[in-house]
């Protein structure tokens, strides 16, 4: 009788597939760099260099993969399941349709779809295009847009460039995305109403929420944690107990500066407190001015509340 091959024992640090969670983000686009720095920051480190021209890569932590993947296409392989969670535009998961969880606020990519039309055209509402052609990148919310605008219009889907089709008589209007409007204004066209806002978000599967909720969690905020640090500074500095009150007027702080006392000189106290970034060069003088010394500023790169 043959003998039974052996089993062996699965390493702890390697995880089944169904425990790994995946993560898809953009390959391209404006929103791609921001996105993969942030992923970087969060602690999520890429395992390989060059590791984002490929499309599924592995990361540092065992039990995370990234998927690159286009922008447009994220919202989908979220639904679907073949990525756990993804980030993309909050405009790209309406226009998808995609049945998704939108969990977080990224804070970043922040734009505007607006309808505009030809800075010549005697056009001022949307109404007024009732019968006219509305070319654009985003059928289904332009769509929806004039729908409950109750004007029936032709949509013209393009592939791009779509701020020339007025130019080209290919549209009377167009409906895409603008974060600055330099690009309107250099094509000559003029907003008369704005469709969407959106930004760049976390979203995940309805499934793997239930199914590995745990590590989505612990993504969610390592991720919200860098969002938290933008723009924020770490001050400390010591400050005789005698000035305590002048310096505690000055400092902002997220809920009051922390004080401690500092174990090697008397009257001595130690100064701790996070402030905006933008605040930190006017600080510092009026700082010194109510007795702050030995005083410094550090970056931070997560806070977690």
């Amino acid at each position: 009788m043959a003998k039974p091959a052996p089993v062996t024992k699965k390493s702890r640090d390697t995880p089944s597939f169904s425990a790994v969670v995946r993560l898809a983000i953009p390959n391209k686009g404006r929103i791609a760099a921001p996105i993969l720095d942030l992923v970087e920051k969060s602690g999520l480190h890429l395992a390989e260099s060059g590791a984002e021209r490929r499309l599924i890569t592995r990361t540092l932590d065992p039990h995370v993969e990234i998927l690159f993947a286009r922008p447009v296409d994220i919202p989908e392989y979220v639904a679907n399941g073949a990525a756990d969670l993804g980030i993309t535009g909050h405009d790209m998961v309406i226009e998808r349709e995609s049945d998704v969880e939108e969990l977080l606020d990224l804070q970043s990519g922040r734009g505007k779809l607006v309808l505009a039309v030809h800075e010549d055209s005697g056009i001022t509402s949307a109404k007024q295009l009732k019968g006219k052609k509305v070319a654009t990148e985003f059928p289904v919310i332009t769509g929806r847009y004039f729908a409950k605008k109750k004007v029936d219009v032709e949509i013209v889907q393009v592939g791009g460039a779509c701020e020339a089709t007025p130019h080209l008589g290919i549209a009377d209007a167009i409906i895409d995305l603008s974060s600055s409007g330099t690009t309107l204004k250099t094509n000559r066209l003029r907003v008369i109403d704005e469709v969407l806002t959106t930004s760049t978000h976390l979203i995940a599967n309805r499934e793997s929420l239930k199914q590995k909720r745990e590590k989505i969690d612990e993504i969610h905020l390592a991720l919200e944690s860098v969002i938290r640090a933008r723009g924020q500074c770490y001050l400390m500095m010591n400050a005789k107990r005698s000035c305590l009150d002048a310096v505690k007027k000055v400092l902002p702080g997220l809920s009051g500066p922390t004080v401690m006392d500092v174990a090697s000189s008397e009257g001595l106290v130690a100064v701790h407190a996070v402030v905006s970034e933008e605040r930190v060069y006017t600080l510092i003088n009026q700082l010194r001015r109510a007795g702050a010394r030995d005083i410094l500023v550090m970056a931070i790169q997560r806070m977690i509340r």
